[in-house]
């Protein structure tokens, strides 16, 4: 997003020739390796389970030696068979299969998705709306990380035990986001059926800054009462859906010349 809104801002210069060519020569980069290793939907996971480790070579198809077992067991019942989602990273064949809100709905309204990848993330949000929606939108993460791990993971930050904070809370700001997305993708009763369930509490609950819980029943032990962004994304989320042209403010259509042709390796039979 950063990337692209640079390049829409420089001029077409001498000055502003370089910096532009190295721009472009980094989406295009950058777009094939988002699209190509980060995505997860039902065939790439099954694909992933499937990896043969310690290839070597440019045949290799498990290029950056994910070890099959790293996959946590949560995500094959969490995969729905239509939908996906782009997973984060730790560290080279190190990968956070978490969902995250904020991550896959930017990747929308970049269109770091492809429209066949962005009507997967929808698809995903409607399959798993227990999981990721569930009594207040919107899951900032998923699932929760529990045990040790949440301390190691957020530096023992006492907001981030399971199921809160930054921690798989919820967060009522993420409305307008997932609006927006909902809007590009041409889903606007998602998005309509999120601020219809948010309007239930939002209001009588004074405005919180996130939830708790794993379905965001609780009001969070820290959250801030009358929070200005909780506030704002509900009202430009319902801004967006009475007017849908607002979208333009915040969003990129699809480059197609950084839609890269997406392969499998030569060593891959179908």
């Amino acid at each position: 997003m950063a990337l692209r809104c640079a390049l829409s801002m420089l001029k077409h210069d001498a000055e502003g020739k370089e910096c532009i060519e190295r721009i472009v020569k980094r989406l295009h980069a950058l777009s094939y390796h988002m699209r190509s290793y980060f995505w997860l939907d039902f065939q790439q996971l099954n694909d992933i389970y499937r990896y043969k480790t310690e290839e070597y070579s440019h045949t290799a198809v498990n290029k950056f030696n994910v070890i099959p077992d790293s996959i946590p067991d949560w995500v094959f019942d969490f995969m729905p068979t239509r939908g996906g989602y782009f997973i984060g990273n730790v560290s080279p064949a190190r990968m956070d299969f978490r969902w995250f809100c904020l991550g896959n709905c930017i990747a929308i309204l970049s269109s770091l998705a492809t429209p066949e990848q962005s009507m997967a993330i929808m698809d995903l949000i409607e399959a798993r709306w227990d999981e990721l929606v569930g009594e207040m939108p919107l899951k900032i993460a998923y699932p929760a990380i529990e045990s040790h791990e949440w301390r190691i993971v957020t530096g023992c930050d006492p907001k981030n035990t399971r199921w809160s904070y930054h921690n798989g809370g919820s967060w009522p700001v993420l409305l307008w986001l997932l609006t927006a997305a909902c809007i590009k993708t041409g889903r606007p009763l998602i998005a309509r059926r999120a601020i219809d369930l948010a309007e239930t509490r939002l209001l009588k609950d004074s405005w919180p800054e996130y939830y708790d819980g794993k379905l965001g029943r609780y009001i969070g032990k820290q959250a801030r009462k009358y929070q200005t962004w909780s506030i704002a994304g509900y009202l430009v989320a319902k801004m967006m859906l009475e007017d849908p042209s607002h979208l333009g403010m915040i969003s990129l259509e699809e480059d197609k010349q950084m839609k890269p042709l997406l392969k499998r390796s030569s060593s891959w039979n179908c």
